[in-house]
């Protein structure tokens, strides 16, 4: 999920020996060291979103709903971005960071097998209610979008690397002690990790750029207790304590449930509420005596 820290974890990764592709999206305000997201794969998942009537910022489930992606395109667009992975430059290992790539696992994960990778995946983890204030801030979401992208990113990151070696990192340990949290990644994944020299990491991970810090109970936009429970197994798992994959699902089957009612009740509106439908509401109450007179104002029409 995006604003949980996942540009720090990508970079510090960078600085410890693990290659990054060419043409990064450059630094912002909002994001003053840099996202290092790789344009030309930030551009293909865009394209591809766009195309399909969505964005990284659609809370709905639409696109993992059964038979909207045919075969046909999802076998295009893995070969498109196997494509792009094959010009890469030959490392040992390089790490990609384009945060649609949750909700684009498949293409991504069937990509990188055809252009020869092995995948390894490092989620990152943060409060939600921190994440919640910095998409405020960054984008003008509300919590309750804010809250459903947070539930959709991560639920689905878990859901498409089982099976993968990867490893969970809390945002709030990689700023406390990333050395530590760096030998986790590398013994968990299990890959190669050397700073040699510390000072750029320590440099790069400047505990004054986090501006969002939340010590209280995780707010609750949806009356629910999805937030709660999916952030103490998700953080439990960056802490390396017990954990269960069937709590998360249990959180995703609600919130699917819930996010296709709601998605298919507002498509329902929308279809009402056509430009047929708002033009004769102008004409409503006319219409209405009209139709009173012809019934002679008597019976059900008095």
């Amino acid at each position: 999920m995006g604003r949980s820290g996942t540009s720090a974890l990508t970079r510090a990764l960078s600085l410890s020996g693990v290659a990054m592709p060419p043409g990064m999206l450059g630094a912002d305000a909002n994001n003053p060291r840099g996202y290092w997201e790789p344009r030309a794969a930030l551009h293909l998942n865009e394209k591809f979103l766009y195309r399909h009537g969505s964005s990284y910022f659609d809370p709905t489930l639409r696109l993992q709903d059964e038979g909207v992606l045919s075969d046909e395109e999802k076998t295009q667009f893995s070969a498109q971005i196997a494509d792009y992975l094959r010009e890469l430059p030959t490392a040992p290992v390089t790490v990609i960071k384009v945060l649609h790539i949750s909700l684009l696992c498949d293409a991504w994960f069937n990509a990188a097998r055809m252009a020869g990778y092995d995948i390894a995946a490092v989620l990152a983890v943060r409060d939600p209610t921190e994440v919640n204030r910095s998409l405020a801030k960054f984008m003008q979401a509300t919590p309750q979008l804010a809250s459903a992208l947070w539930l959709k990113y991560n639920l689905l990151a878990e859901q498409h690397t089982r099976g993968l070696p990867r490893v969970f990192v809390d945002y709030t340990n990689l700023l406390e002690d990333w050395r530590r949290e760096l030998k986790r990644i590398s013994a968990i994944l299990p890959i190669a990790l050397d700073t040699g020299d510390d000072s750029p990491v320590d440099e790069f991970l400047e505990p004054s750029l986090r501006r969002q810090r939340e010590s209280g109970p995780v707010e609750e936009p949806f009356g629910t207790d999805w937030l709660t429970v999916a952030y103490d197994t998700l953080r439990a798992a960056a802490n390396d304590d017990p954990w269960d994959e069937a709590v998360l699902d249990r959180v995703f089957g609600a919130y699917q449930a819930s996010e296709r009612g709601f998605r298919t009740s507002l498509d329902d509106f929308r279809g009402h509420f056509n430009l047929r439908y708002r033009f004769s509401r102008k004409f409503m109450k006319p219409l209405y005596e009209a139709v009173a007179i012809a019934h002679g104002r008597k019976g059900t029409w008095a």
